[in-house]
């Protein structure tokens, strides 16, 4: 019996060498987006320098640019801070528990320093059993938060830095408990949403440990900076690649209902959090696609693609909106079809994110749109008869290369229709014409002279469909008109056969053996 919850395909919708290569590459790469997030957008994991509350909010925003002399005399203060720790959670006496609070505040505000704390030196010191102790059960709220914060950053570290919360992973994760305060539970989860991003083996550490259940019912209640806190560290928690967690976090009572009010009322840092913990439920899990298809989600994310200009906020989306269209039939079927509003608005959404000046957001759109146009015929109208087509076209010609490729799947799959069987498919002929005199074909051939393979590939695809396809034999006299025959006879050599065989069919079928190439 086949895992349900085992990383899903994306759908075939077409049988045409166009289209293929553009669904079966989509899911693959799409948990890759954790990497490019961090990298873009925001730390993998973050140093906290203000509190969860704001009667904590009190270190000031420094210079992060450090002269090694001074950081230096950190690293000494590190060292004597926590040497005054270890001795405040010895000392019994009267005043016992403030001058706990007072050594943790003054190791904490250490480590919140510059953009490289000094926790190396913390952690040499011995610092961590004693922080641990500073978790035990019944400690105060001002000790539990203050201890939990130095960990917070800790763990923001180094990757050996962050394996060395391990021991304290237990007490942080009942410390998010029902029982416990906002401001503690927030901290706490901020600092597991640190070491969850480090690496798949301490997310296995984690969710072995029980951290999913606790993490989820803070993303429940609307309480914006916990909710936000908890939605960043779970979309940390389930980014795989094992997919089990995503499907146990989407079967939760409650978080369902808790995404979709996030992501409709939440403010833009709330509602991005929420869409990434959505990139991976529906990038992951075809239960949590499933499930998150059969909801309102798709309005919702239109909507804010519609009325949102946060580059934060609509890149999530957009990988939200291609996994939604690419991982589960029901949308494409039963949602996104001919008539309805909310097809023009996702198409709509789509035209005004291709439009935009960040480089990332043509891209994506161009992904999502080419997951639609890799749909039924009546999709391929969609896209056809709107203003996609022209921005599509444009930026076939003037757009970076990565941005060109996956336009070119969009053009191209716009010009076939589903074969049955496993026979050649069927052309659509209207949009081939349209798009060919529209002067796409000099952009196809531009990928057919590029060094990556796969738009060689999809160049010299296109081209086929041209050759055969355009009314009155005008193909061969398009193709050589634009140097097509020059840009195939670069395969004469090339090291790829199955490239190089493919340009010698076209070139002896279509212009006769005295184009020919060896092979």
């Amino acid at each position: 019996m086949a895992d349900e919850t085992s990383t899903p395909q994306k759908r075939g919708p077409i049988k045409s060498s166009v289209g293929s290569v553009a669904v079966q590459r989509r899911r693959e790469h799409a948990v890759m987006v954790g990497k490019e997030r961090r990298e873009a957008l925001m730390r993998t994991k973050r140093l906290c320098r203000v509190g969860v509350s704001s009667e904590n909010a009190d270190i000031p925003v420094e210079d992060d640019m450090m002269m090694d002399e001074e950081q230096s005399v950190l690293e000494d203060q590190t060292l004597k801070a926590v040497e005054k720790l270890k001795h405040a959670i010895g000392y019994q006496g009267k005043g016992a528990t403030q001058k706990r609070v007072g050594a943790l505040r003054e190791l904490r505000r250490l480590l919140s320093k510059s953009e490289y704390p000094p926790v190396e030196a913390a952690l040499e010191a011995g610092v961590m059993p004693t922080l641990v102790q500073c978790l035990s059960f019944g400690s105060p709220d001002e000790q539990l938060l203050e201890a939990a914060w130095c960990m917070t950053n800790i763990a923001a570290g180094k990757p050996e830095e962050t394996k060395a919360l391990l021991p304290a992973l237990p007490l942080l994760i009942a410390h998010m408990g029902e029982k416990s305060s906002l401001p503690v539970a927030e901290q706490c989860a901020w600092a597991l949403g640190n070491v969850a991003g480090e690496e798949e083996e301490l997310r296995n550490v984690l969710l072995s440990q029980g951290a999913l259940q606790p993490l989820a019912r803070m993303m429940l209640p609307n309480k914006g900076s916990t909710v936000r806190t908890a939605a960043w560290a779970l979309s940390n928690l389930i980014k795989g690649p094992d997919p089990k967690a995503a499907t146990d976090l989407i079967r939760i009572d409650g978080v369902i209902d808790a995404i979709l009010r996030h992501l409709k009322r939440g403010d833009e840092e709330l509602a991005t959090e929420v869409a990434w913990v959505v990139v991976y439920l529906t990038a992951l899990s075809n239960s949590a696609t499933s499930m998150l298809a059969k909801s309102n989600l798709l309005q919702i994310i239109v909507d804010r693609l519609a009325s949102s200009n946060s580059l934060q906020l609509l890149i999530p989306l957009l990988r939200s909106l291609g996994n939604l269209v690419a991982g589960d039939s029901y949308i494409t079927n039963n949602v996104l079809v001919a008539g309805r509003e909310i097809t023009v608005n996702v198409i709509q959404a789509l035209i005004k994110c291709l439009k935009s000046e960040h480089r990332v957001l043509k891209k994506e759109s161009a992904w999502v749109l080419s997951n639609i146009a890799a749909g039924s015929v009546e999709h391929k109208k969609i896209i056809h008869s709107s203003e996609a087509v022209s921005v599509l076209m444009r930026l076939l010609s003037t757009a970076p290369f990565d941005i060109r490729k996956e336009v070119a799947y969009v053009l191209g799959n716009l010009c076939v229709a589903p074969a049955e069987g496993s026979g050649r498919p069927n052309l659509i002929v209207e949009h081939l014409v349209s798009l060919v005199h529209g002067g796409c074909l000099g952009g196809f051939i531009d990928l057919v002279r590029s060094a990556d393979t796969e738009a060689a590939r999809l160049g010299l695809q296109f081209m086929e469909l041209v050759l055969r396809g355009m009314p009155n034999g005008e193909g061969p006299k398009l193709v050589e008109a634009e140097d097509g025959i020059d840009a195939m006879e670069r395969f004469q050599f090339h090291e790829n056969e199955d490239l190089r065989n493919m340009a010698n069919e076209l070139v002896d079928k279509y212009f006769g053996e005295d184009y020919g190439l060896d092979s």
